[in-house]
């Protein structure tokens, strides 16, 4: 792995801000300081205001009418949440209105006509439904052929998404897109204006505002899945929504958090243990059972559904480990990895992050079809995966971002498709892009540690992608202590010395090519945390990598 240090400055958290593109005080003010959300303009996300007040006076006709509204989410994390979140905001405002999450094996991603059909003959106990108003959360910006078709059926389409737009114009033009913030974060501004327009006042607040509006514990949720950059606007959502979640009275969420064994939520909290476990429904059954342990005020229910959730997610471990196993045997030596066999189509997206993440190249995983294949892939950095399959011209339907895509291909062009999109990329992925790199932000001596600078470190939270926590290298670094821990010993505690100064490191699944000696002198990589136990907190050093 090469080391990429990006600053040799002495003024630690200045260098660090500007690592980060941080350089004016309103910008530094606004990182250090991240604004409340209820002080976001929604303006801010690029949404205008007629568009905003278009969308709130439909409502507000669905509203007078009493017309049956349908929020249409999606099977993921983000999606799942942003459902809960406006269904909630719509119920409590007096909306006829009901959730609904398409299957992905039926209905495939995103709002079509067989989901549109469904709708229109779903007999929920309390009777028939025909809506009137369908508003898509998390998906809907590409739905040309299910809009076009609601609108024959005189039912009307809002849509509110993130994901980038096609080459076409939607036939609705009730329409909140941003691709600033996430679908969930888009639910909430949406929930929020709706909260001002239509809820009950309150003493002491502005007239027509529900206090305070809720929702940001799920926002926080589904930003930190949906892997958005932790600057700006999500940071201030994350930053506030995580407070939230720690101190959540929604039973579904404690139940959730409890079943996992967590007394702390934070971004690794909510994207690695939480997160997954609401994704797993929807990979492998029915996301609605996600949502219902998202929104049910019943105790003893959640406590079952939160059940259901973690052993759907240790199922869905067990399938990727399988999968990652076989695939990895048919890896050869080209730039794109490309796999195709018979795999659990929930899980394909998994396995390819699994194997780019492992091999550090780009890859796809085919689920094969008789006749027609779904396919997931992920990407390293500098190379636009989506623009690479596209370009492939093979491709039935599909859809990303440079770092991760998803498509179908007909099965008897798999092999054209692997030649293919490795000869196109053949000049594009040159050794330097295949060259993992880790990003440090500043040379330091173990005496520039101290409870200052950990402090100071601690305003950078809530960190994680767009926003790492900051590494440091320190070089002469002596090894005084070595030992492996964790139940197949693949970590490592370390204690590392350098000018009589020591400190406790730990080194998560640790390079075992690299051969430690006792009382070695060598370069050291790491983030700095506070490690508690017990009720006794010491600074620790977390290890990403050490050379001799």
């Amino acid at each position: 792995m090469k080391w990429q240090i990006l600053s040799k400055g002495k003024d630690i958290i200045k260098e660090l801000l500007k690592n980060r593109n941080i350089k004016t005080k309103k910008e530094i003010d606004e990182f250090l300081q991240p604004k409340n959300p209820a002080e976001i303009n929604i303006q801010e996300l690029g949404i205008g205001k007629e568009e905003l007040e278009k969308v709130i006076k439909k409502l507000q006709t669905a509203k007078d009418k009493k017309e049956k509204i349908v929020v249409f989410g999606d099977y993921d994390c983000d999606g799942v949440c942003a459902t809960a979140i406006l269904w909630e905001t719509l119920y409590k405002l007096g909306f006829d209105a009901m959730p609904y999450i398409p299957d992905r094996f039926e209905e495939g991603y995103g709002f079509k006509t067989g989901s549109l059909e469904k709708l229109q003959n779903f007999n929920p106990p309390a009777g028939g439904l025909n809506p009137k108003l369908i508003i898509t959360v998390d998906n809907g910006i590409v739905a040309y052929d299910a809009i076009d078709e609601a609108q024959k059926r005189e039912i009307d389409v809002i849509v509110v998404d993130h994901h980038t737009k096609g080459d076409k114009k939607l036939s609705t033009s009730y329409i909140l897109h941003s691709t600033a913030v996430c679908g969930s974060a888009l639910a909430w501004f949406l929930s929020r204006e709706l909260s001002y327009r239509f809820g009950t006042r309150k003493a002491g607040s502005e007239p027509n505002r529900i206090e305070p509006v809720m929702g940001l514990d799920f926002v926080a949720l589904g930003t930190v899945a949906d892997q958005m950059q932790l600057l700006g606007i999500n940071r201030s959502l994350v930053k506030y929504g995580l407070e939230d979640l720690q101190k959540t009275k929604r039973v579904g969420l404690k139940a959730l958090i409890k079943s996992a064994g967590l007394d702390k939520v934070g971004v690794y909290e909510a994207g690695y243990i939480l997160a997954p476990r609401i994704n797993a429904m929807g990979r492998l059954s029915h996301a609605l059972d996600s949502l219902r342990l998202l929104c049910t005020r019943d105790t003893k229910k959640a406590e079952t559904l939160a059940k259901v959730l973690s052993e759907t997610n240790i199922e869905r471990q067990k399938i990727v480990d399988d999968v990652l196993v076989k695939a990895i045997q048919l890896v050869t030596e080209e730039k794109v990895v490309v796999i195709e066999g018979d795999y659990h189509e929930g899980v394909i997206g998994l396995a390819s992050g699994k194997i780019t993440e492992k091999l550090y190249r780009p890859s796809i995983v085919l689920s094969h079809g008789e006749k027609v294949s779904k396919a997931s892939a992920r990407s390293i950095s500098g190379f636009n995966i989506i623009e690479a399959i596209k370009e492939t011209g093979l491709i039935l339907e599909g859809g990303g971002h440079p770092m991760a895509a998803g498509f179908s291909i007909e099965t008897s062009k798999i092999s054209e498709f692997r030649t293919k999109i490795n000869k196109l990329s053949q000049d594009k992925l040159t050794d330097e892009i295949l060259e993992k790199k880790l990003k440090i932000d500043l040379e330091l001596d173990f005496e520039n540690i101290d409870n200052d600078l950990v402090k100071a470190l601690e305003s950078f939270e809530p960190t994680g992608y767009g926003n790492f926590s900051p590494v440091f290298m320190t070089e002469g670094v002596k090894v005084v202590e070595i030992k492996p821990v964790g139940s197949d010993g693949k970590h490592l505690k370390l204690k590392l010395s350098q000018n009589g100064i020591v400190f406790d490191a730990i080194w998560f699944s640790f390079s075992k090519s690299l051969a430690l000696i006792p009382n070695s002198s060598v370069n050291v990589a790491y983030t700095i945390e506070t490690n508690t136990w017990n009720n006794h907190s010491q600074t620790q050093l977390k290890v990403k990598d050490i050379k001799t």
